[in-house]
């Protein structure tokens, strides 16, 4: 049976779209081949991912690995990576895109490590310059911190382990409150342009909808990624006792993960820059924070907001290219 279609379904290739971003934006030259690729991990779940590789590279293995954030998915870096030019990988974090979700809902930076470096280990064939945004970032500290190996040089997007979870973050949780399907992807785009979010065009917001939700057969449409479905779920928890020091316990295991992601990045001993968006998440005490914490890195102030792969792609692509290359 096929699939049903709704307003603006696109056609089945995936990649289709590169041509028109590329245009969008004023890259110019030949685009890469795009290809997906998938993993089954040992518990039977699946890892997804894009493989970009440039024309006439052959297939040269690639050479930079992208994570991206809570409720997007691996095609956010699209525009990124034709900026780039160079062969790269970009992954589905699991309860993403089309890797498999997690049962126990553990989407964070070290438990998503184990996946992700088990995804790189077979995908590229040498240390990478990794990249990540948001939760992909504090995923990409926990690899680079536990598989070395891996990670030649670490850039971690808008996000440091003591971000304000009150503060940008809501934006993004009230986005995805509300109705888990709906009757088309139009009333998604509406929603996202009415959040503010999409990338500025309703074309743009049309292919970010397309690639982030899938239409069920009975035709109603949902999210792919497990955020938005946790989130209109909500389950009772076992974190709304009180913790010992009086705080509620959410907030209590919000600062232990916290110094978990402290104690990844204290353990990196590769090269790492954050690059932190003017109107981004990241507010002047979490960058003096990571400073602080964290003296030997670089800090870049980009002027964007927190997706910046998506609002500067190709100063981002054309930085990001730079530091392979130097590498």
């Amino acid at each position: 049976m096929s699939e049903p279609t709704d307003e603006f379904s696109f056609p089945a290739d995936e990649f289709s779209f590169l041509a028109e971003q590329a245009a969008e934006t004023g890259i110019e030259g030949q685009i890469p081949r795009g290809e997906r690729v998938s993993l089954t991990l040992e518990d039977g779940r699946t890892l997804s991912a894009l493989r970009y590789i440039p024309p006439g590279a052959g297939e040269a293995a690639p050479v930079v690995t992208f994570l991206h954030g809570a409720g997007l998915n691996a095609h956010t870096w699209d525009t990124t990576i034709l900026a780039l030019g160079l062969p790269a990988l970009s992954i589905d974090l699991p309860g993403h895109g089309d890797s498999s979700w997690r049962d126990d809902a553990a989407y964070v930076g070290r438990v998503l490590a184990a996946d992700v470096a088990a995804g790189m280990a077979a995908w590229t064939r040498g240390p990478q310059l990794l990249v990540g945004q948001s939760l992909g970032g504090l995923t990409a500290a926990a690899v680079a911190a536990s598989r070395p190996d891996l990670v030649r040089e670490l850039v971690v997007i808008d996000i440091t382990p003591g971000v304000d979870s009150n503060a940008g973050p809501t934006q993004i949780r009230d986005f995805f409150a509300g109705p888990v399907d709906w009757a088309s992807r139009d009333e998604l785009v509406d929603r996202a342009l009415a959040f503010g979010l999409g990338g500025g065009t309703r074309r743009r917001a049309e292919r970010g909808v397309y690639f982030n939700s899938r239409v069920r057969p009975d035709g109603r449409v949902e999210w792919k990624h497990h955020f938005a479905h946790l989130a209109n779920a909500a389950p009772p928890s076992t974190l709304d006792a009180e913790a010992p020091s009086g705080a509620p316990a959410a907030d209590a295991v919000s600062a232990v993960l916290g110094e978990a992601g402290w104690e990844d990045l204290a353990a990196v001993t590769a090269r790492i820059t954050l690059i932190r968006g003017e109107r981004g998440y990241v507010t002047d005490v979490d960058a003096a924070e990571f400073a602080g914490r964290v003296p030997e890195a670089s800090v870049v102030v980009v002027p964007s907001g927190h997706n910046v792969q998506e609002e500067i792609p190709i100063e981002l692509g054309q930085r990001l290219r730079t530091a392979a290359l130097a590498g």
